[in-house]
């Protein structure tokens, strides 16, 4: 790592990710040297270099070898993301990828065995593990607090927006998916990231509306191997004031819910609230921002040695079971894991 303390930084993808988290949380760092940026459509990157002094515009090809860069971050089509992550990886970069992290299990594989190799940070973007209220509803589970665990229930909702300029995410060959791919696996993640991601023994889902290329919604059902309920309903489609998502963890002797962030136990015989005060963001941030800045210090205390390395290796039963449950919908019957 160059430039003594300073990680030396590439983004790939200048996006709407981009231009409201990644590129102005790392511009305000002293730890990080925002050094270059790619995008197929040029204009885009040199717009956002100019705008927050990042030194070089680069094809994505040339960021991902060029030899004064210590992580590359990747914010591009979810089908680049597998390729491009190893590239960096066995170019000896650390590595940041928004999720997911590959588009099935077996490109998760690709991508945890070069991270293995090169001994090199990956981290996939997940910023809902951050937030204060996740956290702290993650820690009433693992400590046992709610008893024993037997249904997770979470919905991932956005509006429709009518006239939506088209995009890659509306071609499956580019997504992976619709709504599944798109919000399912933040959904799903968050899920199962919240009761220590247990395995899953069979699964079913129906997607829809009807008459679509690309399914604009879905709803999940599955089984852990211990007995868990799990179910998540996805939509891009929902016609509603604004977006919506949730997450409830039901045990037997107590349950939690977020957002906003409710816990209640069985005390006395009687259903009582013990909902911790997680700490508000700092600075009136809202909490997608503050959860995006937790996760890139993450990033960066691992990439620089401050932390211990872990790599995501949850993301393949992930993604496994995301392909499980279009395998599931295709065929109108449950499916084994």
């Amino acid at each position: 790592m160059g430039g003594g303390s300073s990680l030396r930084v590439g983004v790939i993808g200048t996006g709407a990710v981009s231009q409201i988290v990644h590129v102005p949380i790392f511009s305000e760092r002293e730890d990080v040297h925002l050094l270059a940026v790619a995008d197929v459509e040029t204009h885009k990157a040199e717009t956002l270099s100019e705008r927050f002094g990042v030194p070089l515009v680069l094809s994505a090809d040339a960021l991902i070898t060029h030899d004064e860069l210590d992580a590359v971050v990747i914010c591009t089509p979810n089908h680049l993301h597998e390729e491009m992550a190893i590239g960096a990886l066995e170019a000896g970069k650390h590595v940041f990828v928004e999720r997911p992290l590959a588009v099935s299990a077996n490109g998760v594989r690709r991508v945890l065995g070069a991270a293995e190799s090169s001994g090199r940070v990956l981290v996939v973007g997940m910023p809902h593990r951050f937030r204060p209220g996740v956290m702290a509803l993650r820690d009433s589970v693992a400590g046992n607090e709610l008893g024993s665990i037997y249904a997770v229930r979470g919905s991932w909702m956005t509006r429709a927006v009518p006239g939506r300029r088209l995009d890659w995410r509306q071609d499956p060959e580019l997504s992976g998916g619709g709504a599944l791919v798109d919000l399912g696996v933040p959904a799903l993640d968050l899920c199962l990231w919240l009761v220590g991601f247990p395995d899953v023994r069979r699964v079913s889902c129906v997607l829809g509306p009807p008459g679509v290329s690309i399914e604009g919604a879905g709803t999940l059902m599955a089984e852990t191997r211990d007995g868990v309920a799990l179910t998540v309903e996805v939509s891009n489609r929902l016609f509603a004031s604004e977006d919506q998502y949730y997450a409830r963890v039901m045990g037997t002797e107590g349950s939690g819910a977020l957002p906003p962030l409710e816990v209640f136990k069985q005390l006395g015989g009687r259903p009582s609230e013990v909902t911790p005060r997680p700490p508000r963001p700092r600075g009136g941030e809202n909490p997608y921002t503050n959860a995006y800045r937790r996760l890139l210090d993450d990033f960066i205390s691992r990439a620089i040695g401050r932390r211990e390395v872990e790599l995501p290796r949850e993301q393949v039963q992930l993604m496994a079971l995301i392909e499980a449950a279009y395998q599931a919908a295709d065929s109108g019957r449950e499916v084994e894991l």
